[in-house]
């Protein structure tokens, strides 16, 4: 009924004045026919408790987050996107966006206020995510933006990206969103994490386009170095972005550490979370794939987990469903081959993750990732990383000492062994 009165009303007023109503309640942005919305960063959230220990948060209390996020493409207008994935409601009561400086410092006169439909605050429903109204802002290809939150009161725990590997800073009591130096509460800054954010848009021209990196712990970029920026994605993003001539590219990165195809582990399985982390994502055109090595190790986190062993044909019936669902969103999307483990021991347990029988169901999806012509092209990570002499582990001197993840220059290696010429420049 809400619905017809509203409607009758509106039928019933003279086109100006229903102009100056809605020009009234929302900000108008003026927009080019020739750009459109691209993601230029991202990352993928989790459930606030994730079962492991110390790998959960209790939210916060009248505070604000500042958190720094490193862009792919430039843009002349920005919009934030904040999600409650798998946790309660939240109300921002405010929000700003501001080139960052240095540790919880912006750069002066760049500080931005975010609105939702207008409105300073918003209340986010349990679940569900929102988008901020466009802002001029002139956002720098591969730079650093600093994103603030203030949340009255006490919050539930948060939605957050807990491998975050870049600092994040929350204040002492009260709103500083607006401040270009914040006050710090150092304990409750402590964790390297990002909270409720989840991705960043600009406007760009449509002749860019935005690649994903849909992955586990190599593409999250594990015990890469903290606030450097050396994951693989951003270091190919810097290739992509210093090309003469390109018209830039989104990168985002979608990895989650831990994560599998065909089972939850920290956050969802990959076939749960590929429509919201991939499909969803504002400008994709290509995606790239580097998942099942934690399906063959086993029930990462907590220790080997027989009831969750899978074959090889079932590693492979799970990259044919992210293969089918791309391609029926005119998505081009790439295998990327898995990477060696030898030595490789499941963080706080006894339990080894590589054994001869992972090894050959390891070489046996790599076999059909590189062979099956299935993707529509192949990254041959596992060919960058692994030691000639020893095929089953990293090259010592690419190894970051866990014999799984590799140092800064081991995952610069793997950005470097993307073929560039499969985004063209990462539009269609």
């Amino acid at each position: 009924m809400r619905h017809k009165a509203i409607s009758k009303f509106s039928m019933a007023l003279p086109p100006i004045f229903l102009f100056s109503v809605f020009a009234g309640a929302l900000p108008v942005h003026a927009e080019n026919d020739n750009e459109h919305w691209v993601g230029t960063w991202s990352t993928s959230l989790h459930e606030p408790d994730l079962g492991v220990p110390g790998l959960a948060n209790t939210g916060f209390s009248n505070q604000t987050l500042r958190q720094i996020v490193h862009t792919s493409v430039g843009g002349h207008q920005v919009r934030v996107r904040f999600s409650t994935f798998g946790a309660k409601g939240l109300v921002i009561g405010a929000a700003r966006i501001a080139l960052h400086a240095a540790g919880a410092s912006t750069v002066p006169g760049s500080d931005r206020r975010l609105t939702f439909g207008g409105s300073p605050s918003i209340t986010i429903p349990a679940g569900a995510l929102v988008v901020s109204d466009a802002v001029d802002f002139d956002v720098p290809a591969l730079g650093d933006l600093a994103v603030s939150i203030f949340v009255p009161g006490k919050t539930a725990p948060a939605t957050w990206h807990f491998e975050a590997r870049q600092s994040v800073y929350i204040s002492t009591s009260g709103d500083f969103t607006a401040n270009t130096v914040m006050p710090v509460d150092a304990a409750a800054s402590g964790f390297p994490a990002w909270y409720w954010l989840a991705g960043v848009e600009v406007r760009a021209s449509k002749q860019t386009g935005a690649i994903v990196a849909f992955g586990d712990s190599i593409t999250d970029g594990t015990n890469s170095t903290q606030d450097a920026n050396k994951r693989w994605p951003d270091q190919l993003a810097d290739r992509i972005i210093n090309q003469p001539g390109n018209h830039g590219v989104g990168i985002l990165n979608e990895g989650i550490a831990g994560g599998r195809i065909l089972h939850d582990s920290v956050g969802p399985n990959a076939l749960a979370r590929f429509d919201r982390d991939v499909l969803a994502q504002t400008g994709v055109t290509h995606v790239v794939v580097q998942l099942g090595g934690n399906d063959i190790g086993v029930g990462w986190p907590g220790g080997l987990s027989p009831a969750e062993e899978v074959t090889i044909d079932q590693i492979i019936q799970g990259h044919m469903q992210l293969i089918e669902r791309a391609h029926a969103k005119g998505l081009k999307i790439y295998g990327a081959t898995l990477t060696p483990n030898q030595g490789f021991i499941i963080p706080g347990t006894p339990f080894p993750v590589f054994s001869p029988a992972n090894e050959i169901k390891r070489q046996a999806v790599n076999a059909w990732i590189r062979l099956s012509g299935e993707y529509d092209g192949v990254i041959d990570f596992d060919a960058v990383l692994r030691d000639p002499s020893f095929r089953m582990r990293i090259l010592p001197s690419l190894d970051s000492g866990d014999h799984a993840h590799p140092t800064d220059a081991g995952y610069k290696l793997l950005a470097d062994a993307v073929y560039l010429q499969l985004f063209k420049d990462g539009s269609h």
